[in-house]
């Protein structure tokens, strides 16, 4: 009887896996969604000319759907329940998919576990500003001046948590300068603040302080990342003044529910290569402060593994609690 029961079992799970191979080499045949966890905005920016790439590419209409809510965590979790035939994918963030670990309590999804990593998109460049009016115009002279003037340097960001915050967090651990933050909402807010003089510096979105820094109303010291971004090649990076700043990989992702079809995700994965590094999404992308990403799923799981460890350590040495 045990061996019928065992029979009969590997000729179900047969049976599925043949039912899931078929389907795999007859898709796609009808509309993809691609399902974005944030209201239009910043994220659509990727979204919306990648899903017109893909739905070249792939014959179907790929559907953008703007699902907000919880920093992304209802959008990302109705992905991970949705059915793994790749018809429903996910464009996530490194908040929703690194961040909101340590951010989150009773995240309902693990984000390495609950999903299959497609392509890593793009990264968002990101910078440090600082009002006109500090008389600083490099990192060492800001490290010098902070040290010198202990409590006078505050830092604006997007919010408890953000990138920007922890950007800052980081850059205070690493260098040792005495700063306060001060969260708003959105990045715009505290962008302005350094332009009238408010608060004396911000970390922000490329995309936000570049067009500050074009017009001369406030001065971009430095992008976060380890190396300078080709839309501002005269901008040093941050690790040239500070080599032990090391910011883990921000980004866009696409993403597919567990146990979706490997040929589908090779396929997917094929496909957001080929349209991110097409000449017109590339520019594009250059253009609203993002640096082409790419490369094998495993690239993208590789980033998620490294921020939840190194974000980690940032959120736990700031004594920032989830909520």
């Amino acid at each position: 009887m045990k061996t019928l029961r065992t029979l009969a079992l590997c000729v179900t799970g047969l049976l599925c896996l043949a039912a899931s191979m078929a389907s795999a080499q007859t898709w796609p045949n009808r509309p993809i969604k691609l399902v974005i966890g944030f209201p239009p905005g910043p994220a659509d920016l990727v979204g919306r000319p990648l899903a017109a790439k893909l739905q070249e590419a792939l014959g179907q209409p790929v559907v953008i759907e703007n699902r907000p809510g919880a920093n992304g965590a209802i959008a990302t979790e109705q992905v991970m329940r949705s059915e793994p035939d790749g018809y429903t994918i996910l464009l996530g963030t490194s908040g929703t998919h690194v961040t909101a670990v340590h951010l989150v309590k009773n995240l309902p999804y693990d984000p390495v576990k609950d999903f299959m990593p497609v392509a890593a998109v793009v990264e968002p460049a990101t910078a440090l500003l600082v009002a006109n009016s500090l008389p600083v115009k490099s990192i060492k002279e800001l490290i010098e001046y902070g040290k010198a003037n202990p409590g006078k340097l505050t830092y604006g960001s997007s919010g408890v948590g953000s990138v920007f915050h922890l950007a800052g967090e980081l850059f205070k651990q690493t260098t040792g300068t005495e700063m306060v933050h001060v969260a708003y909402r959105g990045a715009e807010a505290p962008m302005q603040d350094v332009i009238a003089g408010h608060i004396p510096m911000t970390f922000t979105a490329v995309s936000t302080g570049r067009p500050h820094a074009l017009a001369g109303t406030a001065r971009m010291l430095a992008v976060l990342e380890p190396e300078r971004f080709s839309g501002l090649p005269d901008v040093p990076s941050m690790s040239e003044a500070v080599p032990a700043f090391k910011k883990p990989k921000t980004f866009f992702g696409v993403y597919a529910p567990l146990k979706t079809p490997a040929p589908i995700i090779e396929r997917l994965n094929a496909e957001v290569n080929k349209a991110i590094n097409s000449p017109d999404i590339k520019a594009l992308f250059e253009q609203n402060g993002y640096a082409i990403l790419g490369g094998p799923p495993d690239r993208l799981r590789e980033m998620m593994v490294d921020g939840i460890a190194r974000f980690g350590q940032v959120i736990q040495s700031a004594g920032i609690k989830p909520e």
